[in-house]
């Protein structure tokens, strides 16, 4: 059963965020030397900005050992307003302290914006290139997958009720008909997800009251993030705040 920790406020979620981090981190590279970490955009930068630039944490993190790859990604240019690369570049990677060693970002080849699938079949082949160099696997084996939660419940850019809920074999499907702008993206599958070491949800604000109820109290609807909390049971941690879980009945672990 996934694990919701609520949280009075952002700022008080980062330094739960952090050591959540910085223990998968150990986990990760004590099993095979890095760490491989998917991302989604929204909000997530942000909150990641502050769980992960503090002073004191910074310098916890092996940044040279992150090998960090997106969760989705829309087709557009990296330095798109719209890009998810663009928006973790400008919350994280460029406030970074100087010297700070540089993690390996893994982003969208910007060649094939115009063929979508091709898009896709290119992170596909750049997963293969991080993940099965040497071995034949079935699915990439993330550490962590860090995902954020749309009012509709989506997570990445797969959408309730869609086709590509139902993709079993592709480990980056593309969509051109995304109900959120822009229309054509990449992402990853929930095959993909599912395979993953551990999945943290940031969820945040009031606006997030009504599809967290629907998640933790109806997860049968078969809304994307819960599949994935069904997918992954106890892998699965979200870190909420008070005002997004007021009133969803679900058992939580509750902090400041």
């Amino acid at each position: 059963m996934a694990t919701i920790v609520s949280y009075s406020s952002k700022e008080t979620i980062a330094p739960a965020l952090f050591s959540y981090i910085l223990d998968c981190q150990k986990t990760a590279i004590d099993r095979h030397g890095r760490f491989q970490v998917a991302l989604s955009g929204g909000s997530l930068p942000a909150v990641l900005a502050l769980a992960l630039l503090e002073e004191d944490a910074v310098t916890q993190i092996l940044w040279d050992k992150w090998e960090i790859f997106f969760a989705d990604e829309r087709a557009v240019p990296l330095d798109h307003e719209d890009s998810n690369y663009g928006l973790l570049k400008k919350e994280l990677l460029d406030k970074l302290p100087e010297g700070t060693p540089q993690p390996n970002v893994v982003p969208i080849n910007v060649e094939y914006l115009d063929d979508v699938q091709e898009l896709a079949d290119q992170y596909n082949d750049a997963l293969i290139n991080h993940f099965a160099k040497r071995d034949s696997i079935l699915k990439p084996t993330f550490d962590l997958l860090l995902l954020g939660c749309g009012p509709d419940g989506h997570t990445c850019s797969l959408f309730p009720n869609h086709a590509l809920l139902r993709e079993t074999d592709a480990w980056v499907a593309a969509i051109e008909d995304s109900p959120k702008p822009p229309p054509k993206r990449i992402t990853l599958t929930l095959p993909v997800i599912a395979h993953g070491v551990k999945v943290a949800f940031v969820a945040t604000g009031a606006g997030k009251q009504e599809i967290l109820k629907k998640i933790f109290e109806n997860p049968e609807d078969g809304l994307p993030c819960s599949l994935v909390n069904t997918a992954l049971g106890e892998r699965v941690t979200w870190f909420v705040d008070h005002p997004a879980v007021e009133g969803v009945n679900y058992p939580r672990r509750s902090s400041l």
